[in-house]
């Protein structure tokens, strides 16, 4: 198995493209594993979090499943960082799947960048994506086995060019089920 550490935040556009980075790799259904995590703040700490206390956890969650990708929640309290390098010496994760956002030069120096510091810090491989919407995400998706397309949403396409299945359907994104937005 393949463990991605998979942390998440109450942005819904960044962890939807965490999932479908997820979803995007080669093997997914069958080899992934995604430890999907969450780290609460000290003062934020109460008996029973979790990840799927947040939408975007949820959604993350149910997603994953609805592909057949194994997915189990992990909670942590602290500094996210610090908590992230933990989790993810602690599942012995094969890579970290962040989910960044832009800030400005003097942003960053201000605020820190928890995905800055954990690139930095991390003794494995680090993903970092954006938001859904910037990402340049497919068009239709193969069903049956996983081609992409780029293309035009209202275009309809009746068969696979790799397999010649007729389950080619259009990409949504999942928390508004519309198409995703073009750069």
């Amino acid at each position: 198995m393949y463990t991605v550490l998979l942390p998440v935040d109450m942005a819904e556009s960044r962890v939807a493209a965490q999932v479908e980075t997820v979803i995007g790799l080669p093997n997914a259904t069958e080899q992934v594993e995604v430890v999907l995590l969450h780290v609460f703040d000290e003062a934020d700490r109460i008996e029973e979090a979790s990840p799927m206390q947040l939408r975007s956890g949820q959604n993350a969650y149910e997603r994953l499943q609805d592909v057949g990708i194994a997915v189990e929640p992990m909670t942590k309290f602290g500094d996210p960082a610090t908590e992230i390098l933990g989790a993810a010496e602690a599942v012995d994760a094969d890579m970290i799947l962040l989910g960044g956002r832009k800030r400005s030069p003097l942003g960053s120096v201000l605020f820190g960048s928890v995905s800055q510091q954990v690139t930095l810090d991390a003794a494995r491989p680090v993903v970092v994506t954006g938001n859904r919407q910037e990402q340049e995400l497919p068009s239709h998706r193969c069903q049956s086995c996983g081609e992409e397309f780029y293309t035009d949403h209202d275009l309809d396409i009746p068969s696979c060019r790799n397999c010649g299945g007729t389950k080619v359907e259009p990409v949504t994104t999942h928390d508004t089920g519309e198409p995703p937005r073009a750069s």
